[in-house]
């Protein structure tokens, strides 16, 4: 028998079953596809900035450059310690107090913003990873109970009658493992991945507010 054709000889139940694994399936490959491409743009912009952040170039004219509305993440969060930065200074060229705990404040937020973003979805493949062995269980569960429920109609305990229910049965346990492995594994790398990449942004953002410190000190 094809898989198919377990398919559409098992319960109503069982088969709800396995089209709900095969959506969660589908919707956390969809999901690592797109943190993959995300993460990978997002780990190559944040090392073209840093790498023209060091070109000793002025901070402003950097800034300047980028605007206040930046296309990448790192620059997001420079542009955030910089506008508040500019934002700090008086008519007569002055410093309004407390600029430096303000640009790092500023810096934290968007970086907090920048953080939820990465993640946004992670959560989702934590849940399929520890709810769709469960779901494959259960429906595993409910068409060994129809395939009892044969053998008491029929009277017969013969293979042939008994094969067909437990290996629906068992497909339905099979979909679960398919849809919560990778979803486990990607979500572990992924969420290493993001760590390594907001680190990244933390590390810049202290850099930056180390330089400003000088300034003010001045």
């Amino acid at each position: 028998m094809s898989l198919w054709e377990l398919f559409a000889q098992s319960s109503l139940t069982v088969q709800s079953v396995m089209v709900l694994l095969m959506v969660s399936s589908f919707w956390a490959w969809s999901i690592i596809v797109q943190k993959l491409i995300v993460f990978r743009r997002a780990r190559a912009e944040a090392a073209r900035f840093e790498t023209r952040f060091w070109s000793g170039a002025s901070l402003d004219d950097l800034y300047d450059e980028i605007g206040e509305r930046p296309a990448g993440r790192a620059q997001s969060v420079f542009a955030a310690g910089m506008t508040e930065w500019r934002r700090s200074h008086t008519k007569d060229g002055g410093l309004i107090a407390g600029v430096q705990s303000r640009v790092d404040r500023s810096m934290d937020i968007a970086i907090t913003k920048e953080a939820d973003s990465l993640q946004s979805g992670l959560q989702v493949l934590a849940t399929i990873g520890s709810v769709a062995p469960f779901v494959g269980l259960f429906g595993t569960v409910w068409g060994i109970m129809d395939a009892f429920v044969q053998i008491a109609q029929q009277q017969n305990t013969s293979l042939a009658v008994v094969a067909p229910g437990i290996a629906e049965a068992l497909l339905a346990t099979g979909l679960g493992l398919l849809a919560a492995i990778p979803a486990v594994i990607f979500y572990n790398k992924l969420s290493a991945d993001s760590d390594r990449v907001i680190a990244g942004y933390e590390a810049l953002a202290d850099e930056f507010s180390t330089i400003l410190s000088r300034q003010v000190g001045t």
